[in-house]
């Protein structure tokens, strides 16, 4: 809303209307508490009870705020005059964000789910019991409006206001601004209020919706079928990863939230669903930072006949899609680093680009498990005794790699002890057809030839209970009958997941997981 806000037949002034009750500020009682505050509005409140319904349900919208300021951005062509001989009468409902009171007439700022449009009201227009009821509303209450359309002298689009209710009376008072350490965890633990004052934050989630939008239309024309998988598994599988559990009383078992859908979705390939895909909620009890949550959204896709070559080209292509198709261009800004989409993504073996960034390793050490134990020494990388040579590479290069890729890279050829559902190379023994996209030094995404042999499969189950048995709480259960879904045969078969949160902050510009969940996990409140 812009200042000196007057429709051009007044000479009343809406000036300095967002710096005086803006965001619930209210001057008559800006050094009063909080609590007072609620205790007024519970006073209007009451008032509002006795004297009828004090919250209204027979308002109906008609238009939306954003919608009437895109149809009339032309302000020369929508003049004041153009508008008033149009005749135009709009019936909006939205909270009120900001208002001016000036003698007989009065400004004021509401919002609704599309955008934000300025009121002018006046005494005569709405009446002298309506205009003082809109005198005695408070920021953050919710009301309904109807009148014509009008054009301020410094063109701002505004409704001139022929009738006004209070349709729900909001107690607490809105915050004057977010900021500070402390105010961003209040944003995450009440995001009803962030959303509400905090146009960007909106506008994240929105972005959100539309990428995951463009990912299903993207699949759904290749003939990708989207299917749904449990929640709740006998047996956790499909990452190494450490399992919430729960039980089921009926029943009387213990089951676990899923770390993840591949072996559900890996079983309706072998049934002949050849191309499915689910977005899934994904429970892993892990750690907490600015990259993780305990439960977050993957994209998990299987495709029949395809390599991790084509899997490639695939993930490549979904999310420059995604890019394009919601924000007109594959270069986007992240966290300072300008990622440019575009181009084919770069390809490099894990023990090349591991060498390439520790030239005192040799081709040689990248197979020796002594040689890479003495490494991650001389790096202070720490290491357990049951730790093969695969898993010491894989921990040099989550070390001094990862962060160092900066523009898309495909870091492929992961060792088998670290993959233990990925095809094993026909060429290179030790090595998995596996891949994981690396944008800003963040893994974006995992994919792999998938292992179909079922001898194969249950040797590599058995390796994963000894490593449990050995203390590792992340290694994988031995799932009998996922292998006797693999001994009915599965057609060679390609694999992806691609984590939806960290691809959204990178399209976003949001440094933090939480920035991107609309409800991130946070300690409870301290009473």
């Amino acid at each position: 809303m812009n200042k000196q806000d007057t429709p051009p037949t007044q000479s009343v002034s809406g000036a300095g209307l967002q710096d005086t009750t803006r965001f619930g500020e209210m001057p008559e009682v800006a050094n009063a508490s909080e609590n007072f505050l609620i205790a007024e509005r519970r006073s209007k409140l009451k008032a509002l009870r006795e004297a009828g319904p004090a919250f209204p349900n027979d308002f109906r919208r008609e238009h939306f705020a954003g919608d009437l300021q895109a149809e009339y951005a032309d302000a020369e062509r929508f003049s004041a005059d153009a508008l008033a001989e149009a005749g135009r009468t709009v019936q909006l409902g939205g909270r009120l964000l900001a208002k001016r009171v000036m003698g007989k007439a009065s400004f004021a700022q509401i919002q609704d789910e599309s955008g934000r449009i300025q009121l002018y009201l006046t005494r005569d227009g709405i009446g002298e019991e309506s205009y003082a009821a809109f005198k005695a509303m408070d920021i953050g209450d919710i009301v309904g409006v109807s009148g014509g359309l009008t054009r301020t002298r410094t063109g701002e689009l505004s409704v001139e206001v022929k009738s006004l209710r209070l349709l729900t009376k909001a107690l607490r008072p809105l915050p004057d601004k977010f900021h500070g350490m402390t105010d961003v965890e209040q944003r995450y633990r009440q995001r009803y209020v962030d959303l509400i004052v905090n146009p960007e934050a909106r506008e994240v989630f929105v972005q959100r919706s539309k990428i995951i939008r463009a990912m299903r239309s993207w699949l759904d024309a290749r003939r990708f079928l989207e299917v749904e998988t449990p929640m709740m598994h006998y047996i956790p599988g499909g990452a190494t990863a450490k399992p919430f559990t729960t039980h089921h009383n009926a029943l009387d078992l213990q089951l676990y939230l899923r770390v993840a859908p591949e072996l559900y979705l890996k079983r309706l390939v072998v049934g002949g669903l050849e191309r499915v895909y689910e977005i899934n909620r994904n429970f892993r009890n892990e750690g907490v930072s600015t990259r993780h949550n305990p439960e977050f959204t993957m994209l998990e896709l299987y495709e029949a006949y395809a390599t991790y070559h084509e899997i490639m080209d695939l993930t490549e292509q979904v999310i420059r899609h995604c890019a394009v198709e919601v924000f007109g261009t594959p270069v986007r800004e992240w966290e300072g680093a300008s990622i440019d989409l575009g181009p084919d993504f770069r390809r490099w073996r894990m023990d090349e680009a591991v060498r390439h960034f520790n030239p005192e390793i040799s081709a040689a050490d990248c197979r020796d498990r002594e040689a890479l134990a003495a490494h991650c020494a001389r790096l202070k990388i720490p290491v357990k005794k049951g730790y093969g040579w695969g898993k010491l590479l894989l921990e040099i290069f989550e070390r001094t790699v990862e962060g160092q890729l900066i523009q898309p890279t495909f870091i492929t050829h992961h060792p088998v002890e670290v993959s233990p559902l990925a095809r094993e190379s026909d060429s290179e023994p030790g090595i998995t057809e596996r891949f994981e996209l690396f944008i800003n030094g963040r893994e974006i995404a995992n994919g792999f030839s998938e292992l179909n042999d079922a001898e194969d499969q249950a040797a590599r189950f058995r390796a994963q209970v000894e490593q449990k048995e050995g203390g590792d709480d992340e290694a994988m259960h031995f799932d009998a009958d996922y292998i006797r879904a693999l001994e009915y045969g599965m057609a060679p078969t390609g694999g992806l997941g691609i984590g939806i949160d960290r691809l959204v902050m990178l399209l976003t510009n949001c440094a933090s997981i939480r920035d991107v969940l609309l409800f991130p996990y946070m300690r409870p409140e301290a009473e």
